[in-house]
């Protein structure tokens, strides 16, 4: 029976503009992991919102790099941080020195923890692969893995554009590599610009969209997306400074049914 109530609210949020695809097999109960707190945060640039605002959805969390400076995760998780993406590696060699640091705090503050790697249009898909899996630990329970597609605009050594075939094949190949280590599909994390000038819906994975001046279902029309990153001014109890505001497509119900289909085993 907890089977077939956890696909159903998969399906379900599949269809209001969650994940594309829904795995196979979700029968692991989502046991371990905490009921998601309401946000308490502030936003240092605030937008107008129209239409659904962020504050309509109920789970909430950020993504950080070393940025970030010094995180007091437990106050962050009792202001609603209910989930981080913490900043892995980026290209073939380089490890944010943040990252493990980050993800044991946000651990034992109980925020579900995951890792992105920011893609490096200079080195080739498989070699960043490699680098990914060889600095991220395979930890059951962490959120699938996320690969950030976005221009390198403020790269010193690498601000070259390929072609949207290019761009489309070489995140085939990284996705691939990942997904056989980690046991998940990863999220793809975009921009608008990056999205329509690569036509990444033609990948149709799984997405987390940035759209900080409007809803998702009007800067990406058609698109259906898993995570969306509303601000990049949020202001949270626990964090110094700004950091990116993120929210999940569904319910709190939905919430744990995506855990318990999507985090690693």
């Amino acid at each position: 029976m907890r089977r077939l109530i956890l696909l159903t609210l998969i399906l379900a949020l599949a269809a209001c503009g969650g994940p594309r695809r829904a795995p196979p097999d979700v029968g692991a109960a989502a046991i371990g992991f905490p009921a998601p707190r309401p946000p308490d945060f502030g936003d240092a640039d605030p937008h107008p919102w129209d239409g659904r605002a962020p504050d309509r959805y109920p789970v909430h969390g950020i993504d950080a790099s070393r940025w970030q400076g010094s995180i007091d995760w437990a106050t962050a998780r009792s202001n609603g941080v209910n989930f981080a993406y913490l900043k892995a590696t980026e290209g073939g060699d380089l490890l944010d020195p943040m990252f493990a640091f980050y993800a044991r705090g946000a651990r034992q503050a109980g925020v579900v923890t995951g890792a992105y790697h920011f893609f490096y249009f200079c080195t080739p898909a498989a070699v960043q692969a490699r680098w990914f899996i060889a600095n991220v630990p395979r930890r059951a329970g962490d959120l699938p893995p996320v690969l950030d597609l976005e221009w390198n605009h403020r790269s010193p050594t690498c601000r070259t554009r390929p072609p949207g075939e290019t761009v489309r094949a070489e995140a085939l190949v990284f996705l691939d590599i990942v997904a056989r280590h980690y046991g998940q599909r990863p999220v793809i994390y975009t921009t608008p610009d990056f999205w329509e000038t690569n036509g990444i819906a033609q990948l149709g994975e799984e997405t987390w969209l940035r759209s900080v001046a409007g809803h998702p279902s009007k800067v990406y029309p058609g698109a259906r997306w898993t995570f969306w990153q509303y601000s990049g001014t949020g202001l949270i109890g626990g964090i110094d400074g700004k950091v990116d505001l993120n929210t999940f497509a569904g319910s709190a119900a939905d919430w744990q049914a995506w855990l318990a289909a999507r985090t690693l085993r």
